[in-house]
């Protein structure tokens, strides 16, 4: 099982697509002892953590005792990347996959981030050099966002193993007509994408999407939602609540336990329709637990969203069998829960 980790709802940037939690979320710092995390997560048989927040590295040696104490199959990191050498070498050599949060072009990235980008790429470059782990761009696709050239700007960097992004949907205001527009850029950008990369396998598998839908449409092998949210994954709070997803953990329907519970009591959360009797559900696995059950933007967001979604899929059925003889078969995507949520 996964368990995803809140270090701490403090944040160092203050970017311009998330609204960041406050006391109402959770409390700032966390609240519960050590050894009860320790307990509960030593409960599972095979567990893996990710740490999260937050900027999960701001809380540096809570990451470090943690790490010290349980024997995790995987650890994963999700970080804008500012603090990674306040872990060091050692604790970082131990991550099966390190989560970096930059949104493509300098341009995009500093417009949503601030004066960040130079920094980030520096650390990278620095992690790079010692790292052997799966190392992810984790981009958030939002208005200035072009998909085409974001992506390839980010593969064209050679830091990355792989590149991955969530559509900046659902949340806050509705942008109707200007979300409307930015879709439309969006499929014309993923399908040229698509059709480039088709080419060049080893280059194709990097982008997170494609690897992870192929994947499960050649072994079946996804969760309902890909992430696993609800099912195999579970975040815990800085106050000790088990949420099924990290994103929303104010919400009572994702509330499903504490540490103080063992993990295989925990109330299982799944999709609710029209997703389980979509055709697509299969791989797409209703994409978000959040965003089918709350859905912010009314109907209208959620039909978008399944739009996008669907053109992904249909893009990436086209060339699934010529990709296939070019790269000598479709690999296992994700060969373990990284927090990648494979659908954008």
């Amino acid at each position: 099982m996964m368990f995803i980790v809140f270090t701490t709802a403090r944040c160092n940037l203050k970017c311009a697509y998330c609204g960041g939690l406050d006391e109402s979320v959770m409390p700032m710092d966390v609240t519960y002892r050590l050894e009860d995390l320790v307990n509960f997560i030593e409960s599972d048989k095979n567990p893996s953590i990710a740490f999260y927040g937050g900027e999960p590295l701001l809380n540096v040696e809570f990451v470090k005792k943690v790490m010290d104490k349980i024997n995790a199959e995987h650890y994963v990191l999700q970080t804008n990347g500012l603090l990674l050498k306040k872990l060091g070498k050692d604790y970082l050599k131990r991550f099966s996959t390190i989560l970096v949060s930059i949104d493509g072009r300098k341009n995009v990235t500093e417009f949503y981030k601030g004066r960040v980008y130079d920094k980030i790429l520096e650390n990278v470059s620095w992690l790079k050099k010692f790292y052997e782990g799966e190392l992810i761009a984790r981009m958030v696709a939002s208005d200035k966002t072009d998909i085409y050239l974001d992506v390839m700007h980010l593969l064209r960097l050679n830091l990355f193993t792989r590149i991955h992004w969530q559509i900046d949907a659902i949340w806050g205001e509705l942008r109707k007509e200007s979300f409307e527009r930015w879709s439309e850029k969006y499929k014309l950008g993923l399908r040229k994408l698509v059709n480039e990369l088709k080419e060049k396998p080893e280059i194709f598998f990097k982008v997170v999407p494609f690897a992870g839908v192929l994947s499960g449409l050649e072994h079946g092998n996804l969760l309902k939602p890909p992430c696993g949210s609800g099912s195999e994954s579970f975040a815990v709070t800085t106050d000790g609540r088990v949420v099924a997803c990290p994103v929303c953990s104010e919400l009572e329907w994702n509330n499903v336990g504490t540490i103080y519970d063992d993990p295989k009591s925990l109330r299982k959360v799944e999709p609710l329709e029209p997703c389980p009797s979509c055709d697509l559900f299969n791989v797409c696995g209703s994409r978000c637990l959040f965003s089918n059950r709350e859905r912010l933007w009314g109907d209208w967001g959620f039909e978008k969203l399944c739009e996008l979604t669907r053109t992904l899929v249909e893009e990436l059925e086209k060339v699934r069998v010529e990709v296939k003889e070019k790269g000598y078969g479709i690999p296992l995507y994700p060969p373990y829960l990284n927090t990648t949520e494979i659908i954008p």
